[in-house]
């Protein structure tokens, strides 16, 4: 009945990534076989961005209406012209 493969979870891209890079550091690949495990680590880098923004829009809505609460413990809640307060020497 699904008519599109379902997206595979964050961890199984990270890991996927994670072997790439670690074939690619060894540097015991031909060339033209790093050149494909190079574009094979492009392919999971973008689809890991996407997994991510798709996380982070799911958090956003859950947290949305929270009126500036702590969403968990540790988080810091600033508004957007508080950031530079920290450089002073200027």
């Amino acid at each position: 009945m699904g008519s599109e493969p379902a997206a595979p979870a964050i961890d199984t891209v990270l890991g996927e990534l994670e072997r790439v890079v670690a074939e690619l550091e060894a540097g015991d690949l031909p060339l033209e076989i790093a050149l494909r495990r190079f574009e094979d680590g492009v392919r999971l880098a973008r689809q890991g961005g996407q997994l991510l923004d798709a996380v982070e829009q799911r958090v956003e809505m859950l947290l949305e209406g929270r009126e500036g609460s702590v969403p968990f413990p540790g988080a810091d809640v600033q508004d957007e012209d508080e950031g530079d307060d920290d450089d002073d020497s200027v």
